[in-house]
């Protein structure tokens, strides 16, 4: 494991040894912890924007569904006639 020093603010040292204190957790730990789920959203993050780029270029190429069909469709959940999911038109 390796080690990395950190500067903290005179308030959140005070809070993270309060957090410390309270969860019978190191301090060490509890930084991990906070850093492990920074890095976990920053990674869904990145994830979104490409999955946001895919759709943005998928749309400029035209393959879209109109709304009017999705609202279709939706309406159409629950009852006997159900329809089918939409498909993506060129």
């Amino acid at each position: 494991m390796g080690i990395t020093s950190v500067r903290l603010q005179p308030e959140i040292e005070q809070v993270l040894q309060e957090m410390a204190g309270a969860t019978h957790r190191s301090k060490s730990w509890l930084i991990n912890q906070a850093l492990k789920e920074y890095i976990e959203r920053q990674e869904m993050e990145k994830q979104r924007w490409q999955e946001t780029l895919q759709a943005m270029e998928s749309v400029a190429q035209g393959k879209v569904v109109s709304g009017e069909a999705v609202h279709q469709w939706l309406s159409s959940w629950g009852s006997d006639s159900e329809l089918p999911p939409p498909e993506v038109g060129m």
